[in-house]
């Protein structure tokens, strides 16, 4: 996958894509196929990707009962009144189309639609079970390489996002009129997280130094059936199809399809829980038994112990519809970017959706947009290290429930994101969605439709968006 040792990069590109991913995949094989010359750079191999590693499916309203409409309203009431409806809209009328792409690609999904958390019907599709990241994120990989207008650059770690010029690695500069930032998120800042070792969210850091926006960053959803004593993700496909939630005593606690900042709290409360799996059919997720086999589980014979565990960030780089952000010439999608569409706590199987939807619009956005008219000074290089104790400081301190005093601690951190992150949730005086502070355990009223936004320089805001 790597560049082969005789080859050059190109003098400049028109677009340099920093992020393998799904978001960062759909962006250059769309600036691609309009005629682009395109550079994708990320800084560990593309199968590092927390794309390889999403379990759940890709929603879209494609069966003759469901309509997109029906899907926004699901995402808006799991967004618990923070959803930016524009957003909404954009997401759910164009996935149906966004599915038909992924079809003529070559991505085979599953016969049926699954049910999963918030979701008022089937809508979720499926590829090989619990294989859908990996098998979209295949597909477009081998699509990306038979492109000759698209350079994929692994091990290449970004320092610098220059707007309007292109971006440093640690190895040299790359020259681009516009750049994508599909980094990912930052939900493996935490000790016990579902996602890969490298999603610290140093893009959206990135970005902030480059003088965008952040927003929202004080709504991280914890996935409540983690594998206990790891991070392996077990899909909430599982509870869709009938797995149950059971305390110590073998007594459901929960209604395993509430939103998942609800089942995740409700888990957490119990200290023990089990997820039994003896109620479904497990032959329709292979992967998942075998791993569970392999760390000497028997999901026919009884329960397996689970715990919540961090696993999607809600915030990220302030963007408007086409992936545009508040730094002139760079743009942002997937789970690095907020549109607002997740408001306070994402809808299930959203996340792959959002990478194809916005992915594709930021590619269009930054090839129409104009040049920045003004360079400015190189933002220093990101030089800091998430380190075990930084992981375990988060933790203490914006868990599944946090409180004022933790988040004071946490302000001293010596990770920039982890200090955002800090003034965001001290800023929202309230618990809702994927926030639950303990001094302030209701939704207030008046913060309903307000986001977070931080902004180099200047005071935390409390924003409507339209």
């Amino acid at each position: 996958m790597s560049k082969p040792a005789d080859r050059r990069y190109a003098d400049r590109y028109d677009l340099a894509i920093v992020g393998s991913g799904v978001a960062g995949l759909t962006a250059a094989l769309t600036a691609a196929a309009a005629g682009a010359r395109v550079v994708v750079l990320t800084k560990g191999r593309v199968e590092a990707c927390a794309s390889y590693e999403a379990q759940g499916g890709v929603a879209a309203a494609v069966a003759p009962s469901d309509s997109p409409a029906h899907h926004a309203r699901d995402t808006v009431a799991a967004g618990r009144g923070l959803c930016r409806e524009s957003a909404v809209r954009v997401l759910t009328e164009e996935a149906p189309a966004r599915i038909e792409e992924l079809r003529r690609l070559g991505v085979r999904f599953g016969d049926g639609l699954g049910l999963e958390g918030g979701h008022s019907c089937r809508r979720v599709l499926h590829v090989d079970g619990a294989e859908t990241g990996r098998r979209i994120a295949e597909t477009l990989v081998r699509r990306a390489l038979e492109s000759p207008s698209i350079d994929i650059v692994e091990g290449e770690r970004v320092v610098a996002l220059e707007p309007g010029r292109g971006c440093r690695t640690e190895s040299g500069e790359i020259g681009a009129a516009a750049l994508v930032l599909a980094t990912g998120g930052y939900a493996a800042l935490w000790a016990r997280t579902t996602n890969p070792p490298g999603s610290v969210g140093e893009g959206i850091a990135l970005a902030f130094r480059a003088g965008a926006a952040v927003a929202d960053l004080e709504f991280v959803q914890f996935h409540p059936t983690a594998l206990e004593g790891s991070g392996f993700l077990l899909s909430e496909a599982l509870r869709g199809e009938g797995a149950l939630l059971l305390d110590g005593d073998g007594r459901r606690f929960v209604d395993e399809l509430a939103p998942r900042d609800v089942v995740a709290r409700a888990v957490a409360e119990r200290g023990t829980a089990l997820l039994d799996l003896r109620p479904i059919d497990r032959g329709r997720f292979p992967r998942l038994m075998q791993r569970l086999a392999d760390e000497g589980y028997e999901p026919a014979a009884g329960p397996v112990p689970v715990a919540a565990a961090a696993h999607y960030s809600m915030g990220g780089v302030v963007t408007d519809l086409d992936g545009r952000t508040e730094a002139p010439g760079l743009y942002a999608a997937g789970e690095c970017a907020c549109t607002g569409v997740h408001g306070a706590n994402r809808l299930a199987s959203n996340s792959l959706l959002e990478c194809l939807v916005f992915g594709r619009r930021a590619a269009l956005g930054a090839l129409a947009g104009p040049a920045p008219s003004e360079h400015h000074p190189s933002p220093p290089a990101l030089d800091e290290a998430v380190t075990d104790d930084v992981r375990e400081q988060v933790s203490e301190h914006a868990g599944l429930v946090r409180d004022g005093a933790g988040l004071e601690r946490l302000c001293t951190s010596p990770l920039l994101l982890a200090r955002l992150l800090a003034e965001s949730a001290l800023a929202r005086r309230e618990s809702r969605g994927g926030h639950f502070r303990a001094d302030f355990p209701h939704e207030n009223p008046a913060l309903s439709g307000r986001h977070t936004v931080l902004r180099p320089g200047r005071d935390t805001v409390l924003e409507r968006w339209t």
